[in-house]
């Protein structure tokens, strides 16, 4: 398996969506990452968060909201990192390679990660890894407990906080299991750049020493502590996710769409003119995926509060 390392596939390029299509970024809506459009609001942050190298102090604040939050086995180590990506690069070099199995399609960083380490991918249980993106990117498919039994298993859990019932954390406590949060899909905050390695002490030691002192900025620590701490929140934004994704649903059916999965995030559908569709959402702006491995599926996430009148426009002119 080959990866362009310049040009993989995935949702957001904005800056190319605009040479094609023109308009400038304030003009676009961005449908194609799953990000929710109702961000965490960032609270006031002390002058030291910019100004000092994170202490120890805001790295323990941290740690034991995430703890608290996400009800992580007191066995389980946590790390803050700087964005899920960077563990998902760095994760295949904390033991020698081998085969890891990957479900396809799914997020595409994770083949990268592993093949750029020197791993060979392959479909067969007998393998040394697995990984199980929980829920899947971009079908929404959910495991269970009993698949993540692998020598080593990454369960990516960037999606999972819209229904946090189905977390596979319990097995955290496993060896050779590490859990991945990211920040920049149920809190609206990929700029953010927070993640959170969960799971097998040893190999998060190891990826610690990777990553080295001071990998999380102060402003994303004091950030992602008080929304960890604020389960009010998560709870409201949830049932706003829900009601949305629904009224996504009516919109793109009542325009051919077939439900083909997702999450309250992201929705995947199957339509006979999905790049039809693209291309007249994007020649009105608004963008949305469509994929290399299918001619008919299409993903949208979802607009902001302001935004559903124009995506309301744009469908209702497609014929």
């Amino acid at each position: 398996m080959q990866f362009d390392y310049d040009n993989r596939d995935h949702g957001g390029r904005i800056d190319q969506a605009i040479a094609t299509y023109g308009g400038d970024r304030s003009a676009w809506i961005d449908l194609s990452t799953g990000i929710n459009p109702v961000p965490y609001p960032p609270p006031r942050m002390e002058p030291h968060s910019f100004t000092a190298l994170p202490d120890s102090s805001a790295t323990k604040a941290i740690i034991q909201a995430a703890r608290r939050f996400w009800a992580v086995p007191r066995d389980a180590a946590i790390l803050p990192v700087p964005g899920a990506s960077i563990a998902i690069a760095q994760i295949p070099f904390l033991t020698a390679a081998g085969s890891v199995r990957l479900r396809t399609p799914s997020y595409n960083e994770h083949a990268a990660a592993f093949t750029a380490a020197g791993w060979s991918i392959t479909d067969t249980d007998a393998a040394k890894a697995r990984v199980l993106v929980h829920p899947n990117n971009p079908d929404g498919h959910w495991y269970t407990a009993h698949q993540a039994e692998s020598p080593m298993t990454v369960i990516d859990e960037s999606f999972c906080d819209v229904d946090p019932e189905r977390s596979l954390m319990d097995c955290a406590t496993r060896p050779g299991v590490l859990i991945l949060k990211s920040f920049g899909k149920f809190w609206g905050l990929a700029g953010l750049r927070l993640g959170f390695v969960i799971g097998d002490p040893d190999l998060v030691r190891k990826l610690a020493l990777r990553l080295g002192p001071w990998a999380v900025s102060g402003p994303a620590l004091a950030v992602g502590t008080a929304a960890l701490n604020d389960p009010d929140w998560a709870i409201r934004t949830r049932a706003y996710l829900d009601a949305d994704v629904t009224r996504l649903d009516r919109a793109v059916l009542a325009k051919g769409g077939n439900y083909a999965g997702g999450t309250s995030l992201f929705r995947l559908y199957e339509h006979p003119r999905a790049k039809d569709l693209h291309e007249h959402l994007a020649s009105r702006h608004i963008w949305t995926r469509t994929f290399p491995w299918s001619a008919s599926a299409i993903r949208f996430g979802l607009p902001a509060p302001a935004q559903w009148d124009r995506l309301s426009a744009a469908l209702g002119d497609f014929a």
